[in-house]
This record gives structure tokens, sequence and C-alpha cells, in this order.
């Protein structure tokens, strides 16, 4: 079953995958990474001005990772927005997606984030860097297959 913005990205020629509804009737689309910006500017001219929040998941231990972004459109006034999710899967041995920092300002702490918890690399991010883990942290701390060291060192701690 396709949602209104499935229907109207197949109207205008967008490669896209329906993915259904989640539980509140919100519409989940899967973009490839290699469209993904394009896209995600012609949403932001389309109406989906206001990026809720960007989060990444693992999806399987040695599977693919996921970039998954939450859009609202205010059109008809506050009380009725339109929603969207986004999920933009990246293969493990090299997740590239672009950055929607140009787009959305709001996407720079969080997809620094998901760089710092699974190695998402978010290309042409402004400052790609670690925002929670010390620089010299080795790994993914929230892929599935990650080993946790058996040391941790406390800095600081009075």
């Amino acid at each position: 079953m396709q949602g209104r913005l499935s229907v109207w990205l197949v109207k205008h020629g967008l490669v896209h995958r329906s993915l259904g509804f989640d539980y509140q009737g919100i519409e989940t689309l899967q973009i490839k990474p290699e469209d993904w910006y394009s896209i995600a500017v012609i949403l932001y001219v389309y109406g989906y001005n206001y990026l809720r929040s960007q989060c990444a998941y693992d999806v399987a231990p040695g599977g693919f990772l996921a970039s998954v972004y939450h859009l609202t459109r205010i059109e008809y006034g506050v009380d009725q927005p339109e929603e969207v999710c986004i999920k933009v899967f990246a293969p493990r041995d090299n997740p590239k997606i672009p950055s929607v920092f140009w787009v959305w300002k709001s996407a720079d702490f969080q997809e620094r984030e998901s760089y710092d918890m699974l190695g998402i690399s978010y290309e042409n991010h402004p400052r790609p860097k670690r925002i929670l883990m010390p620089e010299s942290w080795i790994g993914w701390p929230l892929r599935k297959d990650y080993i946790a060291p058996n040391f941790y060192e406390i800095q600081d701690a009075h």
C-alpha cells in the first residue's frame, strides 16, 4: 500500500521503495544512498522543512546499517502535520550516506552521533568527527558485532 508521498514521488519519477506505515500511520520510505541528497532537497522544497529527528541502527550482525530521518511538513496548521519516515540503508563494509546538513541544519549533531556510534560516514558533513566518544576510541559501540573492551578508563573521576 502506497501513501500520499509515495504516490507523489512515483508521479515525478523519483526512485524509492514504500515500506508501508508504522504503528502511528506514518508513511515509511526507503531511499538509495546515491539518490538521498537530491530527494532530500526535493522533499524540502515540497514542504518537509522540519527534520524532527535522525537516528541510525544496525539491521543485523554482518548486515546493513540504516540511517533514519523523520520529516515533518506543516501545510494546513500545526494541529495537522504531515510526517514521513525515510530509511537509507548502507553496506556495513563501507557505510557512506550523503549528509543532509546543508538541507536541514538540525542534522548536524544527529549525523555525528550516528557516525560516532555506528561508523556511518556522512559525505559532505562540515564536521565529520566523533561527538560522544573520545577521538582515540576504536570501533563503533552500537554495532551488533562490536566487542566491548575489557577495560574502561575513567578520566577526571573524583
